[in-house]
């Protein structure tokens, strides 16, 4: 996949704060709670890269895990950021293409779908997750209540109310391990976003290969033609050299032959170096789509385990708020 897949995937190791995170949740970088988080989602991404039949061998992941100092100057030694920071030239390559592979075409506005629909699930989710820590802090209110005001001025019904106010105080603080395992789910999204951009990379990578095969071709054309005009003296399209010559005179044949021989020599030159482009972006296709099929299996493998992981969740919680008002029901039975 080259250099944008691998600053890709470095950009992804030095990430350490994701946004769409819900605003309860600590966010300071000195928390347990976060530091825990965080550590997980970075162990979790170290083992997708070490499973990589690729990734796994290279040299500054390698160094990453097993050196505590220096991976950083090898990582900028390498001048993955500079190589990977031309978006201009990319941009004008995006507009300037005139043969752009449909099929490269279609991954890139996939993986723009892709990530669109992935941050308005994560936006819903913190949404929800914020009026769902609302809920549940209600649930304090009626344990306040029952427990401490309600049975204070009631003797025979006391009893009752303050068990039912203690299930209601259990409930409303599992609030916090509930969201905290939620979060973990949603980190699993949070990292397609990661690798959405990763296939707009590619998909940037191939129209910038693509864009320099096609210039290096409209020169070989040029050349050729540069080159039979000086041998057959004729002119076929409107140029400067052809006014300059009518204008000055025509060449000497000595000039004529040198000139002809350094197009020569350049035509060969463009025509190896066009094959070798054509070479290099068939290993390009090759290699790009046997990784994003490696991804396309990954990615429905892990977001279906995200989502029905999720659901569990979900269907425990709501188990355990029908036990707590069962509970609570008990309660007011026997008073």
């Amino acid at each position: 996949m080259g250099d944008k897949e691998a600053m890709a995937k470095i950009k992804m190791l030095q990430c350490l704060i994701h946004e769409f995170v819900w605003h309860k949740l600590s966010a300071d970088n000195m928390d347990p709670d976060f530091v825990e988080r965080r550590r997980i989602g970075l162990e979790n991404f170290l083992l997708r890269v070490a499973c990589h039949p690729v990734l796994c061998h290279d040299k500054i992941f390698t160094s990453f895990l097993n050196q505590e100092s220096g991976w950083k100057e090898a990582l900028n030694e390498a001048g993955l950021q500079g190589k990977a920071d031309s978006r201009l030239k990319s941009l004008s390559a995006t507009f300037r293409v005139r043969n752009p592979d449909k099929r490269f075409t279609e991954l890139k506005h996939y993986s723009d779908e892709l990530q669109s629909v992935i941050s308005h699930l994560l936006r819903v989710r913190a949404r929800v997750a914020d009026r769902l820590y609302g809920v549940y802090k209600v649930h304090g209110n009626y344990g306040r209540v029952f427990r401490y005001e309600w049975s204070a001025i009631e003797k025979e019904m006391g009893d009752g109310l303050q068990s039912a106010g203690h299930h209601m105080d259990v409930y409303a603080a599992s609030i916090d391990d509930i969201l905290e395992e939620e979060e973990h789910y949603a980190d699993q999204l949070k990292e397609y976003l990661f690798y959405a951009e990763a296939l707009r990379a590619v998909c940037r990578k191939h129209e910038l290969m693509q864009y320099d095969l096609e210039m290096s071709a409209l020169d070989l054309v040029s050349k050729k033609q540069q080159c039979e005009e000086l041998a057959t003296g004729t002119v076929r399209t409107f140029s400067l050299k052809g006014m300059t010559s009518k204008l000055f005179g025509q060449e000497t044949p000595e000039q004529r032959e040198s000139k002809i021989k350094q197009l020569e020599e350049q035509i060969e030159e463009g025509e190896e170096q066009l094959k070798v482009q054509n070479e290099d972006s068939r290993d390009f296709v090759q290699n790009a789509w046997l990784e994003i099929e490696r991804f396309k299996d990954q990615k429905n493998r892990d977001l279906k385990e995200a989502l029905i992981n999720y659901a569990v969740m979900q269907i425990s919680m709501c188990k355990k708020g029908i036990q707590v008002w069962t509970n609570a029901k008990e309660c007011f039975s026997k008073m």
